[in-house]
């Protein structure tokens, strides 16, 4: 298992208000760490996975982005910019299933609030934080963790598609190269 001291050390250090950035690879435990982080801590969490493109987005000339296939600049309008001038998020997550936008959302942060996902460290959102990890996770392991949560044709997906775009965003943008930290994703 992952040993999260020196994140939780890296926490405890910041003052705050503070926002802090989780990002890694598929199935690297980012939103298993958010989650414990919420529970020791009673931080705010985001999700990157709420702002997937829309239908309608998913251009060739997006698609073609490092990091182009999340709506970043949504996630930027809607939670980074109101929360750094100490408001209030208001947004509204993207329904896979159903295609399309949910209902507002409006969020009230706690003092500590965390961005879990692929894509959280793109350049434009970057600044905004105060602090970033990056979950450094092995092929092997990603692989059997993804094969564990998904059905074949699922996993298929992640092998073809999402797996080669995050790892183009990785290394175009120097991802882990600009993050706080990095820790080794253990079994």
């Amino acid at each position: 298992m992952t040993d999260f001291t020196p994140f939780w050390q890296a926490l405890e250090q910041l003052n705050r208000p503070a926002m802090v950035a989780i990002e890694g690879g598929s199935a690297a435990g980012k939103t298993t760490l958010a989650r414990l982080a919420r529970e020791r801590y009673g931080c705010t969490v985001f999700h990157m996975d709420d702002f997937f493109l829309q239908p309608h987005q998913r251009t060739p000339e997006r698609l073609s982005e490092p990091g182009g296939n999340v709506d970043r600049e949504r996630f930027l309008a809607e939670v980074l910019q109101p929360l750094q001038r100490g408001g209030q998020a208001a947004y509204r997550r993207y329904d896979c299933a159903a295609g399309a936008l949910g209902p507002v959302v409006e969020v009230t942060p706690a003092p500590l609030v965390l961005v879990e996902g692929a894509y959280a460290m793109h350049p434009d959102l970057a600044p905004y934080y105060d602090f970033s990890l990056f979950l450094d996770i092995r092929p092997d392991l990603q692989r059997r963790r993804i094969l564990q949560r998904n059905t074949p044709e699922q996993a298929q997906r992640f092998f073809q598609r999402w797996i080669p775009l995050e790892q183009r965003y990785f290394q175009a943008l120097d991802v882990p190269g600009r993050c706080s930290m990095i820790l080794p994703v253990a079994d």
